[in-house]
C-alpha cells in the first residue's frame, strides 16, 4: 500500500548529512524534487501530499539549506558543481535508476547537469521558475552579476538580498492581491531562519558568486534538450521578476513540443497555485512517465 505522509529522513553522502523528505510507494515511478534559494524541501511539502498516490517523491534540502548539514566556507568547496555531485550521490544511494526532476530555481542548474550527463535515467521535467536561458534573467540579477565580476565593490548590495525584508518579497513580489492570504508566514520566516545561521550568509554568497559559471552550462542544456527530447511541463510565475516569463518560454525553441503554463504567480508558485500545478503534474506525468 502507498503512504501518503511525508517521512523525513536523513542519510550521508560524501561525509555530510543531507535531509529529505520522502513520500508515496518506491514501487510507483520517482519524482525527484529540487528546491531554490532561499527555501528548502519544505516548498514541496504541498505537491508531495497531493501526488504520493501515484508516484514516489524525493526532495532532499541542499547542503547549506533546510535541516542537511551547512559546514562553513573554509571547511566545503560551495559550489553548484558539488551540490550536484551531493545530489546525484543521494539518488544512487537511495537506488534510484530512472526519475522524473522537478526544477525550481537553483534546482535548475543542479539538475540540469544530472539530466545533461545522465540522460537515460530522466524521464521527464517539471521546471516552476527553473532557468536555461539567457532570455530568463530579470534586472533583478544585475547586482549578482556585477558581484560575479567585482565581488569586493558588490558585496555590500548583494548582502541585502539576505535580509528579511528580501526574503519576504521572494514570496509576495508578483502574486496577486487575492491570493497573498495563501502564502503562509512560516514560508518566509522559516527561509530567514536558515539564513542567520551563523556562518550561512557567506555560504550564500559564495553560491551567488559561483551561480555565474551555471551559464557556461546553457548550451550543454540546450543540446540535451534537442538530442534527447525530454517531455517538459513549465508551471512559471507570470509575475515572476527573478525569472521572468521568457525564461519558460525559450524552453520551446529546443522542445517544440514543450508544455508551457505561465500562472498567475510569482517566483514561489507553488504558495499560491499549489493545486493548480499539482493538476498539470499529475496529468503531464501521467502521459509521460509509465
Amino acid at each position: 500500500m502507498p503512504t501518503f505522509a511525508a517521512r523525513a529522513r536523513t542519510t550521508t553522502v560524501d561525509g555530510l548529512d543531507v535531509f529529505y523528505r520522502e513520500a508515496g510507494d518506491p514501487a510507483n515511478p520517482t519524482l525527484v524534487l529540487l528546491h531554490g534559494f532561499p527555501s528548502s524541501s519544505h516548498m514541496y511539502r504541498g505537491l508531495m501530499a497531493d501526488l504520493a498516490d501515484s508516484y514516489h517523491l524525493i526532495a532532499p534540502d541542499h547542503i547549506g539549506f533546510g535541516f542537511s548539514a551547512a559546514p562553513s566556507v573554509e571547511d566545503f568547496a560551495y559550489s553548484f558543481e558539488k551540490l550536484t555531485e551531493i545530489t546525484l550521490g543521494l539518488v544512487d544511494q537511495l537506488g534510484i535508476d530512472r526519475f522524473a526532476l522537478y526544477i525550481q530555481d537553483y534546482g535548475a542548474p543542479i539538475g540540469l547537469r544530472i539530466a545533461s550527463r545522465r540522460p537515460e535515467r530522466i524521464t521527464a521535467i517539471v521546471t516552476q521558475s527553473g532557468n536555461a536561458y539567457l532570455e530568463g534573467f530579470t534586472p533583478f540579477w544585475d547586482v549578482l552579476f556585477a558581484h560575479a565580476k567585482d565581488r569586493e565593490a558588490n558585496e555590500a548590495a548583494v548582502r541585502e538580498l539576505l535580509t528579511a525584508e528580501a526574503t519576504r518579497w521572494q514570496y509576495t513580489h508578483g502574486v496577486p492581491a487575492d491570493r497573498l492570504d495563501r502564502i503562509g508566514p512560516e514560508t518566509w520566516t522559516l527561509d530567514q531562519a536558515g539564513l542567520d545561521r551563523p556562518g550561512n550568509k557567506e555560504i550564500q554568497l559564495q553560491l551567488f558568486w559561483d551561480y555565474q559559471f551555471n551559464l557556461d552550462g546553457y548550451p550543454v542544456f540546450q543540446e540535451y534538450f534537442r538530442t534527447h527530447r525530454p517531455p517538459l511541463l513549465a508551471a512559471w510565475g507570470r509575475g515572476d521578476e527573478i525569472f521572468g516569463p521568457a525564461g519558460a518560454e525559450a524552453f520551446a525553441r529546443d522542445l517544440p513540443d514543450a508544455e508551457i503554463h505561465l500562472l498567475d504567480a510569482g517566483h514561489f508558485a507553488l504558495e499560491t497555485h499549489g493545486p493548480e500545478i499539482a493538476a498539470l503534474v499529475r496529468d503531464f506525468l501521467g502521459r509521460h512517465v509509465k
